[in-house]
């Protein structure tokens, strides 16, 4: 559940930050990824963003970020004036390298020979950047993505890596402390990628590396109590990690300030409702009020196939269930969500670029502006796994914090054409027989999320000495580093062969089971 948002900047203090300016790439996220595992905080800024707000951000170092975009274009984005005034180190990729060499004095045309996917770097000369990871005299492979080439670099810059296709595919100005590279460091599949990354904000920016978790829970709570001091605050609990962990950290700043409100709309897994209830009443004494409306949604979707109008079916209604239980509560000021960073980086994204689109299936919609409640996020500087981290450090049980994530209109988004309750409990019963198969295996955990998905179809199969006509169960498990790429998972035979055999025995309804294999190319974040 999301409201929109204006552009603004953490409330949380952070001496040692980097600033990312987004051109449009979609894996600038990944960019940001690879800062913060290397313990430095970082936020990203679309390229438009004017000079007053870089300084006001006061950034330690500056990343210029890819695009789809060319700098030969007339409507070319470029870096603000700002980021040169800065006198901290810059690293441009990609894009950001031919900007920066453009708007340095040096230039950029259209090539013939494009590099797109697996490259290889030749290491021409040392330099810092490539500290304890590359040599000169070395070839490593990297991931290009550019139809453009840099024909001329700056004064003061030297070549310290080419490519076939880039010769200028690294370069670096010491005196200055910038660096720029052609190739994505930020992405897996430039394997030492990260390493560089590190180099730049330890070896270049000289920051130390020592943002953690414990120190960022801390600063939370400080900035929650400043924000809220005595009002009241309202979060719509899920049961899923984000909302959890908010909850969890909103009751340690405010106490019974905080009031939870979950709602049932009767599409989650199998006793989700249950294990919601008791884990937040049983353990942690949040106020909580629970509120079944599962036969109000299941009325409402009655007859409806089009997946977006399901969607704003369920978001509609939860907000007017919502709204019961927040007027019933009553005096709340403020409205908790667990929004997370890539939610915030993808509402202010520079418009240039793909990475501006957000799956809308993902969330159920936001609250009515007549509510006029001010929100809370404390979650908004934080990645999921960063988010998994803080659970932990708030002692969330192990079997909340490694959740798959589960999108809010639940399982309406895997039941393509009509919702039934017949077949929300047919889905329910096969998605846990895969779910608890999993973990017995020891699979949970090294799965990023995996579910069932009822088809509209039937297939006629026999099963023993009866002709059945029952309904197909597709089962899918995918695997990613970061939320924004992902691979199947390659499942043993054995134990797919076993998972299907026992939905077909024990779930009356499905007659087969089969298994989707589809990869996720980068910058696609929806699974369903």
């Amino acid at each position: 559940m999301l409201l929109a948002r204006e552009l603004t900047m953490t409330t949380t203090p952070h001496t040692d930050q980097v600033l990312i300016l987004d051109f449009g790439s979609q894996v600038t996220q990944l960019i940001a990824r690879r800062v913060r595992e290397a313990g430095v905080f970082c936020e990203v800024l679309p390229c438009t963003v004017d000079d007053e707000r870089i300084r006001a951000f006061n950034p330690r170092a500056i990343i210029l970020s890819g695009s789809p975009a060319s700098t030969t274009w007339e409507t070319a984005p470029s870096a603000p004036q700002a980021v040169f005034e800065a006198d901290v180190p810059i690293m441009g990729i990609c894009y950001g390298e031919q900007t920066l060499c453009a708007q340095l004095g040096g230039a950029v045309e259209t090539s013939e020979h494009r590099e797109f996917g697996r490259a290889f770097l030749d290491i021409q000369d040392d330099c810092i950047l490539f500290d304890g990871v590359w040599k000169a005299g070395e070839r490593h492979q990297v991931w290009m993505s550019h139809g453009d080439c840099i024909t001329a670099i700056p004064q003061g810059f030297r070549v310290v890596g080419t490519s076939d296709g880039s010769p200028y595919a690294a370069i670096a100005n010491d005196e200055k402390r910038i660096y720029a590279v052609q190739f994505h460091p930020e992405v897996v599949h430039t394997p030492d990628g990260g390493k560089l990354l590190a180099n730049f904000v330890h070896k270049v920016a000289g920051l130390a590396g020592d943002w953690t978790m414990a120190a960022f829970r801390d600063q939370a709570v400080t900035a929650i109590r400043d924000q809220v001091k005595d009002g009241k605050v309202i979060l719509g609990l899920s049961g899923g990690v984000d909302s959890s962990v908010a909850a969890l950290l909103l009751h340690e700043a405010i106490g019974d300030q905080l009031n939870c409100v979950f709602v049932d709309h009767g599409l989650l897994r199998m006793d989700e409702a249950r294990q919601v209830e008791d884990l937040f009443r049983g353990n942690y004494n949040i106020p909580l009020v629970v509120h079944d409306a599962s036969e109000l949604f299941l009325g409402k979707l009655a007859g409806v196939t089009d997946p977006e109008q399901k969607r704003k079916i369920i978001g509609a209604t939860f907000i007017d269930v919502f709204e019961v239980e927040a007027n019933k509560i009553g005096g709340a000021e403020f409205l908790g969500q667990g929004t997370l960073y890539p939610d915030v980086i993808e509402s202010v994204s520079f418009h240039g670029g793909p990475s501006v689109t957000i799956k809308s299936h993902h969330n159920v919609g936001g609250l009515p502006e007549r509510m006029n409640m001010k929100l809370v996020e404390p979650l908004r500087e934080l990645f999921k796994d960063e988010v998994r981290e803080l659970g932990r450090e708030l002692g969330l049980p192990e079997s909340m914090v490694g959740r798959h994530p589960f999108p809010g209109p639940g399982l309406a988004i895997r039941l393509p054409g009509e919702i039934t309750p017949e077949k929300i409990a047919i889905l329910q019963k096969a998605d846990a027989i895969y779910i608890e198969e999993m973990r017995k295996a020891g699979l949970y955990d090294a799965i990023w999320q995996a579910f069932a998905v009822l088809l509209p179809v039937k297939t006629v199969g026999v099963m023993g000495d009866e002709r059945t006509y029952d309904h197909v169960c597709a089962l899918r498990a995918v695997t990613s580093t970061d939320g924004m790429t992902a691979d199947y998972y390659p499942f043993d035979h054995t134990f797919l062969a076993h998972v299907s055999n026992r939905i077909v025995n024990e779930v009356r309804g499905i007659n087969r089971v089969v298994y989707d294999v589809t990869s996720k190319p980068p910058g696609t974040i929806e699974w369903e």
